[in-house]
């Protein structure tokens, strides 16, 4: 199943524009003169609020002087934009900074994230997610089951035959000894899991041990998405998430994004390797056995 999103689209669609018009050094009302509309409407435009036609993107693109290649793919996904949403049976329940991130998830080819308290969703099992999820003071208990359900649909996109999403997972050791779910049953399933999904090809885990001490990601989690055309093979411009109590903080301004990339390079670096990694997972289950 494609995960389209059209919000998600609407949204990186306006990073795009948003970015080379900034490079170009043209304003939103220059932009506006232009498309004979008014620069507020170009700004509706970068925030996502409101989806450009593919002639208008083509008319701004050229202004800035954007390579073809990035004219036809971003036309490419406004076309896709008119699709309707698998989000839709989880619309009041997940709100919409949320939303936003699942929709881009589900157009990244790779997702890099550091998870220093729990894991992340993308390799949760059905019982560890449920633990993670209640009780808690964010999640209603008549939406838990619900969430954990989107969950587990989002981790379809790890085990498609078809454009499987690439994920490197950085986790903290003591994640890894953290009780989730109230049962010993339920972690020796999750480490399981995590073992398994270790063999896949397009799934890189890589355990970062306490001893290392001060590191890179001490400032919190964040995940990475990188995003590309696989009818192009051109890369878009990634994005950094970054999750707070009930929001969240898209980084776009690639000096930051670059900075993280860099962040992240340095976590893996420190961590253990997968080999390695998948040795300090299976030391831990066999303590359950």
């Amino acid at each position: 199943m494609e995960r389209v999103d059209p919000s998600a689209l609407r949204w990186l669609i306006g990073v795009e524009l948003t970015n080379y018009r900034k490079q170009a050094g043209v304003s939103q009302a220059e932009v506006g003169k232009a498309l004979k509309i008014s620069g507020g409407m170009v700004a509706h435009f970068e925030v996502g609020r409101h989806l450009p036609s593919p002639q208008q993107i083509d008319v701004m693109l050229t202004r800035y002087g954007a390579p073809t290649y990035d004219v036809d793919r971003l036309t490419y996904l406004a076309g896709r934009a008119d699709k309707s949403s698998w989000l839709g049976r989880w619309n009041d329940v997940i709100p919409d900074w949320l939303r936003t991130y699942i929709g881009l998830e589900g157009l990244a080819s790779h997702v890099v994230t550091y998870a220093p308290l729990v894991l992340h969703a993308l390799t949760q099992t059905r019982d560890y997610s449920a633990g993670v999820t209640a009780p808690s003071s964010r999640v209603r208990p008549d939406q838990e089951e619900r969430l954990v359900g989107l969950r587990m649909e989002r981790q379809q996109r790890v085990f498609s035959d078809k454009n499987p999403l690439h994920v490197t997972m950085i986790v903290e050791e003591s994640v890894l000894d953290r009780p989730i779910g109230g049962s010993a049953e339920v972690m020796r399933g999750q480490l399981e899991h995590l073992l398994a999904l270790g063999e896949r090809s397009n799934v890189a885990i890589q355990v970062l041990p306490t001893s290392v001490g001060r590191h890179d990601g001490l400032e919190g989690k964040f995940t990475l998405l990188h995003f590309l055309d696989e009818d192009s093979q051109q890369q878009a411009r990634p994005v950094v998430y970054v999750e707070i109590p009930d929001d969240a903080i898209y980084i776009q301004e690639q000096r930051q994004v670059a900075q993280y990339t860099r962040n992240a390079d340095q976590l893996r670096t420190v961590a253990l390797s997968p080999a390695e990694s998948a040795a300090a997972i299976q030391t831990r289950l066999a303590a359950f056995t």
